[in-house]
């Protein structure tokens, strides 16, 4: 088996990608490899903060790892959230200040047209040479619901509809969700690049 490290003690991410991965890799947090730091995410790129995030891991660890960042980019705000979707509205991370504010934003709005995508960064190095930067996107098109719909998830969930959808993620369950989602598209090309590496 071999162990990956998750730049993350987001608990909700990590459940989703461990439900995601096979029998052959143990994802382990940072809690769990004993680091307690707050990496910041300075950049204006998903790509560029999910890379910040995992080399600076691998610098304390020496160890193989990965990283993500996700954005939810709506059409009508001219890409916003994006880059600044977990401090939308205010540094302190709060996901229903987040939420009133895209749909004060978007009330009486026509277009709804809005996308999640997510960029994950892995550093892997193979005998004692130096790492190597592979990058993973998946993204998850749909439209902002009226207002919040279902418990479930975290984050944007109670107001994105997936296309093909008639639900909110949280109105879905963890199967139901992964059929649509952006994490779990770049999950999948993560994986099966690590497979070629057993």
């Amino acid at each position: 088996m071999h162990t990956l490290l998750f730049t993350t003690n987001n608990k909700n991410k990590v459940a989703e990608i461990q439900s995601l991965v096979g029998p052959d890799f143990k994802i382990i947090t940072l809690q769990e490899a004993g680091i307690d730091i707050d990496i910041p995410e300075p950049h204006d790129t998903l790509q560029e903060n999910a890379f910040e995030k995992a080399s600076t891991i691998y610098s304390l660890t020496q160890q193989n790892c990965f990283s993500e960042d996700t954005g939810l980019e709506i059409e009508a705000l001219g890409g916003a959230p994006g880059v600044r979707s977990a401090r939308y509205a205010g540094a302190d991370r709060d996901f229903q200040a987040n939420i009133d504010k895209v749909l004060a934003e978007l009330k009486n709005h026509p277009n709804r047209i809005a996308q999640f995508r997510t960029v994950i960064c892995l550093l892997w190095a193979e005998e004692n040479n130096p790492p190597k930067t592979f990058y993973f996107e998946g993204i998850c098109k749909g439209e902002i619901s009226s207002s919040m719909m279902g418990e479930n998830g975290f984050g944007y969930d109670p107001i994105f509809v997936p296309e093909g959808s008639n639900k909110s993620f949280a109105q879905m369950n963890m199967e139901e969700k992964n059929v649509f989602s952006h994490r779990q598209k770049a999950v999948t090309q993560l994986f099966e690049f690590l497979a070629k590496k057993k």
